[in-house]
């Protein structure tokens, strides 16, 4: 299925940066000063609120539209934000491994073919013991009920993002060290309360 942008909607941008960005904050205890990575950042709505709610140390945003990567650089510049934001599919992401304290996504890896292949992308990109923000089954039922229909993420094949904490409209996921059949393999973890 080829992906489709979503429509620029201001009451959803309104919504988004007044009250879902901060609940997400609050909800999933998002602290200051990490590396965050915005997957699907699409016009890059939420890059100014991220900025000035977690002041993070480095802020990066993906998304897989010219178009859209380019309003989003555009909004960083006149919010002044120094945002990486990069042209790029959540399923090969341009970045070394251990990169991000913190992923989010907005819900793209609900609207994308192979979703798995990006939860993959986000363990590989994420630090030990970073964190994977994500919207909810029923986030995505209340935002997008037919577009969304049985769409579920399945982290079968990235064990490594165990699940943390669970809000209605929000999941967070822990990388935690791989664990082989009989072992645990202890990796360091980074100290973050993400």
């Amino acid at each position: 299925m080829p992906y489709e942008t979503f429509a620029n909607q201001e009451y959803r941008n309104f919504f988004q940066t007044r009250l879902e960005i901060p609940l997400l904050v609050r909800t999933m205890r998002i602290h200051r000063g990490l590396r965050i990575l915005e997957i699907g950042c699409g016009r890059g709505v939420a890059l100014p609120r991220l900025t000035e709610l977690c002041v993070p140390s480095w802020l990066a945003a993906v998304d897989i539209d010219p178009e859209l990567v380019t309003l989003a650089r555009e909004r960083a510049r006149r919010f002044g934000i120094a945002a990486d934001v990069r042209l790029a599919d959540c399923r090969a992401l341009p970045f070394d491994d251990a990169m991000f304290d913190l992923v989010i996504d907005f819900g793209t890896c609900y609207h994308i073919d192979e979703p798995e292949r990006a939860l993959l992308e986000v363990s590989r990109v994420l630090a030990p013991g970073g964190a994977f923000v994500h919207e909810s089954p029923v986030a995505q039922m209340l935002a997008h009920p037919v577009r969304s229909r049985g769409r579920r993420l399945h982290f079968a094949p990235a064990m490594s993002l165990a699940l943390e904490r669970s809000a209605l409209l929000w999941q967070k996921r822990r990388k935690v060290a791989a664990r082989v059949p009989g072992n645990f393999v202890e990796e360091s973890h980074v100290a973050i309360t993400a």
